[in-house]
């Protein structure tokens, strides 16, 4: 059954019927709720970039594309936990504003699958396993982790207070691209604060168009958006020109890191995908706005991994 937000804390049968809180679903059906709850394969978003930093930073350091076994075990150890705790959290402190939104009452913890304390449970562990993680990795990814943790945890809180929202969400998942950089080297880069950039500028523009489903519940609902604040033609019009910054700080990138034909290529391709985004969502016709937001991300973001791969064995082999 559906919790209305005023018996939220009495509501405890999941819409799927597995009792309270999920009692007596099997475990395998639970892990599969839990990564339900955080979009466990919305990771693949913001991973090729984490991953981009880090080859394009070994290359940088080590004159090769391969950073070691053991920094590639705890940058993808350290990104999917920060990434869990995000989700987790998100999703907790929304719950009452999620019951109220047909479109997402039947998230995993409004529609009573998951309780607001196993997702702060699921929240504290991945903090643990993070703070694990940056230690492991070196002393300025655990010094800068406290400032991680306010960006992860406070975004849901933003879109009740500014329209900014979208830059808070991107500075957040932009952090991943020169953490990634930040784990090899230990220290800042202009290649660093470059990819920062391009996730930043990638995600506002995305999360804005994503933001256009839920206009008339925004309004209605009091929460801020670019979408709510602007309107929906101008808040697409904001989404491109965000994502025109995205391909320029794209190529200067590759110009700052030195990159090969090869990433340039690859840079291009990307492009190219956003120009698709943008011409398959309008004003009048947001049928497909879920398809720019996950498959033709999904591809930028694999696109952007596949491209610095290249470069950097390219360039390993050629130097």
């Amino acid at each position: 059954m559906r919790c209305a937000p005023q018996d939220y804390s009495r509501c405890r049968v999941g819409s799927g019927g597995g009792g309270a809180y999920g009692g007596g679903v099997s475990a395998l059906a639970r892990v599969k709720t839990y990564l339900d709850l955080v979009k466990f394969e919305h990771t693949v978003f913001a991973l090729p970039f984490a991953y981009a930093g880090m080859l394009l930073a070994s290359m940088h350091q080590f004159g090769t594309g391969w950073p070691g076994l053991a920094t590639v075990f705890w940058v993808t150890v350290a990104m999917a936990s920060a990434r869990t705790a995000a989700m987790g959290a998100n999703r907790v402190i929304d719950r009452l504003i999620d019951a109220r939104n047909p479109r997402t009452a039947g998230r995993e913890v409004p529609a009573g699958k998951v309780s607001p304390g196993q997702a702060w449970a699921l929240v504290a562990v991945s903090l643990v396993v993070l703070v694990v993680s940056a230690w492991q990795l070196n002393p300025l990814c655990l010094m800068l982790l406290p400032l991680a943790v306010v960006f992860l945890i406070g975004y849901p809180y933003t879109k009740r207070f500014t329209w900014l929202c979208h830059v808070w969400l991107g500075v957040t998942d932009g952090a991943a691209a020169a953490g990634g950089w930040i784990a090899v080297t230990g220290e800042f880069h202009p290649v660093a604060w470059a990819l920062w950039a391009v996730v930043i500028f990638w995600m506002v523009g995305l999360d804005v168009i994503y933001a256009t489903m839920d206009y008339r519940f925004d309004l209605a609902n009091g929460i801020k958006s670019i979408p709510a604040r602007f309107g929906i033609p101008r808040a697409l019009r904001i989404a491109a020109v965000s994502h025109a910054l995205t391909f320029a700080l794209l190529v200067l990138v590759g110009v700052l890191a030195g990159a090969s034909p090869w990433y340039f290529l690859a840079a291009l391709v990307m492009g190219g995908i956003l120009l698709y985004e943008h011409r398959i969502v309008n004003p009048d016709d947001l049928a497909r706005v879920n398809v720019a937001f996950f498959d033709a991300n999904m591809w930028l973001a694999l696109t952007m991994l596949a491209g610095v791969v290249v470069d950097v064995v390219w360039r390993t082999l050629t130097t």
